[in-house]
C-alpha cells in the first residue's frame, strides 16, 4: 500500500458474510450498516489501548468510512472530530482537510499578531491603572453623592428656618426692618446655592478627570478589539478558503462558498474539522469508493449535550449538513427517512368528543402539526374531519415519536381558555416510559434548564446560562430485566423535556428505550402520555382521561 493511501485499514475479522450496502449511508438519520459496525468495533478495540482516551476521560466523536480500493479490497478509514492531543498509537487517522493553521507561515504570522493583540487587551483590561481608576471613580462618585445629599439637607433646613423667620418677622417687625430681614435671608440663600455649585464643580472636576482616564484606556481596548476583529475576519476567510472539499463528481468548493448562500454566511467555528468531511475528503483524494459511514461517541459525556460512550450519532446539523450536502453529490445515497410520512396507514382514535373540544390518542411516529416536509398530522386530520372547527385547534403538542393523549379545541374561545389552564398549570399530565437500566431510587425530581442545540437540531441540551427552566418529577413502577418502567410528571412543557431528563447524566442517565435522539433505536419510542385532566372551559366540569400504553 502506498504512503498516499496509508490510512486505508483492512478488516481484521472475516467479513465475507457481510453484504455490501446498496446505497451510501444517509448521514443525518441512519442505522449503522453491518460493515460499518465491524469497522467501528475494530477502531474501538484500538482506542481502548490508548490510556489518555479512556472511557472516563473527556469524550470525542469518532467516525469510520467503509471503502473499496482499486483492487476491490474492502477496508475502512478512521477519523475524529476536532483535535486529539497525545499518542494516537498505531491508528492511522485521516489528516485534516486543511492544515494551514499548523503549517502556513503567513497564517502563523498573522495568528501571532492576533495573539499579541489578545495579550495587550488582557493586560489593559487587568492593568493596575484600570483597576485603580475604576476604584477611584467608584469612590469619587459615592463621595460626591454623599456630599451632595448632605449639602441638600443643609439647604432644606435653611429654607425651613428662613420661612419661619419671614413669617415671624412679617408679624413682629416694622416694614423697614422686615425688608432688611428679607434681604439678609435672600443673601443666605444665595450663599448656600453658591456652595452647592462649588461642591458640584469640585466633584465633577475630579470625576471627569477620572472618567477621561478611563475613556482613554477603554478607547485603546476598543481600538485593539476592532483591529483584532478585522484581522480575525480576514484570517478566517483565508483559512476557510483552504478548506477545499471534493465530491464524488470530482467538483471542488471551499467553506466560504458553501456557507455564502446560507443565512449565517460565515461558517461556524470548527466547520470542516468534523469526522465525516475528513473521511470523505480522504477517500475522494485517494480514489477510494465510499460505501458506508458511521460516527460514534467515545468517552465521558460533555456537560451540556447528551452523548453516551460507544453510541452511534448522526452528523451534526450546523457544521456538517451544508458541507456534506456538497460532498455527497455523485454518490447514490439512501433516501432521507425524514421525508417519508410515518403516519401513513395509521388511524387517529378519538377518546372524547363534544361541540367544543376533542381528546385524541395520538399514535407514535405521528406529527402533532404539519412539518417542514410532511403535512399529514393531527392538525390536518382534525381539520379535514371537522371542517367547521375554527382557531388553531392544537392546544399542546406531543413529539412525533411520543404516543398518547392530546386535546383539541374546536373554536378560538375554548382554545384560549385551555391555553390559559396550561399557563396556570392547572392541567395534570402523566406519562409512562421504559428506560434502559435499573433506576436506583424509587422517586425523585429532575430540574435541568434546556435550550436548543443549534449545532445539532432538533436536539436539546442542558444550559444553566441560556436554558429555560424545566422540571420533572418521576416514580418507579417496575424494574425487570435491566429495564425500569416509570411514571413521569412534567411540570413544564419544554421540547424533549422528558427525553433529555431521562437520558442526561445529571438526570436519570438512562435514555428512554427507542429514543433515536438521545439513546438507541428500537421498535418505537417507549414514551406515552397516558393521563390527562383539565377543566372543561364551557361546562366547568373536571374531565379525566387515561389510556394505557401499548408497550
Amino acid at each position: 500500500m502506498s504512503n498516499s493511501a496509508s490510512c486505508f485499514t483492512l478488516f481484521s475479522q472475516n467479513i465475507d458474510a457481510l453484504a455490501l450496502p446498496e446505497k451510501f449511508t444517509f448521514p443525518f438519520y441512519y442505522e449503522p450498516q453491518p460493515l460499518a459496525v465491524a469497522a467501528t468495533k475494530q477502531l474501538q478495540q484500538q482506542l481502548e489501548t490508548l490510556t489518555h482516551l479512556k472511557a472516563e476521560n473527556a469524550g470525542k466523536m469518532f467516525g469510520v468510512l467503509v471503502v473499496q480500493n482499486a483492487k476491490q479490497q474492502l477496508g475502512f478509514l478512521s477519523a475524529y472530530s476536532g483535535q486529539i492531543e497525545g499518542d494516537k498509537g498505531n491508528i492511522n487517522f485521516v489528516p485534516p482537510v486543511s492544515s494551514m493553521q499548523l503549517q502556513d507561515d503567513t497564517y502563523l504570522a498573522q495568528s501571532k499578531i492576533i495573539n499579541d493583540i489578545n495579550t495587550q487587551i488582557e493586560q489593559l483590561e487587568n492593568s493596575e491603572q484600570l483597576l485603580e481608576v475604576n476604584s477611584k471613580l467608584d469612590d469619587a462618585t459615592q463621595s460626591y453623592q454623599q456630599a451632595l445629599l448632605a449639602q441638600q439637607a443643609v439647604m432644606q433646613a435653611g429654607r425651613r428656618q428662613r420661612k419661619i423667620q419671614r413669617t415671624e418677622g412679617e408679624l413682629e417687625l416694622s416694614e423697614s426692618d422686615f425688608e432688611q430681614l428679607k434681604n439678609k435671608l435672600a443673601g443666605q440663600s444665595i450663599i448656600e446655592k453658591k456652595q452647592l455649585l462649588a461642591l458640584k464643580a469640585y466633584w465633577q472636576n475630579i470625576i471627569e478627570s477620572l472618567q477621561q482616564t478611563h475613556i482613554n484606556i477603554s478607547d485603546e481596548i476598543a481600538h485593539l478589539k476592532k483591529r483584532r476583529k478585522t484581522l480575525s475576519k480576514s484570517l478566517q476567510k483565508k483559512l476557510f478558503a483552504q478548506y477545499q472539499f471534493l465530491n464524488a463528481n470530482g467538483e471542488t468548493t471551499d467553506l466560504n462558498a458553501i456557507f455564502a448562500a446560507l443565512p449565517e454566511h460565515t461558517p461556524p467555528s470548527g466547520a470542516g474539522d468534523c469526522a465525516a468531511p475528513k473521511l470523505l475528503q480522504y477517500a475522494y483524494k485517494h480514489d477510494l469508493k465510499p460505501l458506508a459511514m458511521a460516527e460514534f461517541w467515545w468517552g465521558a459525556a460533555p456537560k451540556s449535550a447528551i452523548r453516551q460512550h460507544k453510541n452511534y450519532y448522526p452528523s451534526c446539523y450546523s457544521k456538517c449538513q451544508p458541507i456534506l450536502g456538497h460532498m455527497l453529490k455523485g454518490l447514490d445515497v439512501e433516501d432521507n427517512p425524514l421525508l417519508t410520512n410515518p403516519a401513513q396507514g395509521k388511524d387517529l382514535s378519538i377518546v372524547y368528543k363534544d361541540d367544543d373540544l376533542l381528546v385524541v390518542n395520538k399514535p407514535a411516529e405521528f406529527l402533532s402539526v404539519p412539518g417542514v416536509n410532511i403535512d399529514d398530522s393531527v392538525y390536518m386530520r382534525i381539520k379535514t374531519q371537522f371542517p367547521e372547527a375554527s382557531g388553531p385547534l392544537i392546544v399542546h403538542r406531543l413529539d412525533m415519536s411520543t404516543s398518547g393523549l392530546l386535546m383539541i379545541a374546536l373554536n378560538k374561545r375554548v382554545h384560549k381558555a385551555l391555553q390559559k389552564q396550561f399557563i396556570e398549570r392547572t392541567i395534570d399530565k402523566r406519562y409512562v416510559a421504559l428506560v434502559n437500566g435499573n433506576v436506583a431510587e424509587d422517586s425523585g425530581v429532575i430540574d435541568l434548564p434546556l435550550v436548543l442545540d443549534f449545532d445539532d437540531k432538533p436536539r436539546q441540551m442542558v444550559c444553566y446560562t441560556h436554558g429555560k427552566p424545566s422540571l420533572t418529577t418521576w416514580q418507579v413502577l417496575e424494574r425487570n430485566n435491566n429495564i425500569t418502567r416509570l411514571q413521569l410528571y412534567p411540570k413544564t412543557g419544554r421540547t424533549h423535556q422528558l427525553r433529555v431528563h431521562c437520558a442526561h447524566s445529571l438526570g436519570l442517565n438512562m435514555p428512554i428505550i427507542g429514543d433515536t435522539h438521545y439513546g438507541q433505536k428500537a421498535d418505537r419510542l417507549h414514551l406515552h402520555a397516558e393521563y390527562l385532566a383539565f377543566t372543561h372551559p364551557i361546562t366547568l366540569k373536571r374531565l379525566e382521561f387515561e389510556v394505557a400504553a401499548d408497550f
